[in-house]
């Protein structure tokens, strides 16, 4: 049996639900609406830098935090 290779945190049921109206809201899918408020709330942090640090040195070829996806880029 395969393991996941990332860790996949379990949301509280009613932050789903909030995250689900708020995205809603925006008009947005629910998945980009967490992106965006995860990015907003960390960007700034020492855990962004840390993670910025770690990231660079295990992708010599993508240094950096991944980007997100633009419309219509796959």
């Amino acid at each position: 049996m395969a393991q996941n290779r990332h860790y996949s945190p379990v949301i509280d049921r009613f932050l789903v639900s909030v995250l689900y109206h708020d995205a809603r809201r925006h008009g947005i899918p629910m998945t980009r609406r967490v992106d965006e408020l995860l990015r907003k709330s960390l960007k700034d942090s020492a855990a962004w830098s840390d993670a910025q640090e770690s990231w660079s040195v295990r992708e010599e070829t993508a240094p950096g935090p991944p980007q997100p996806k633009r419309k219509g880029s796959r």
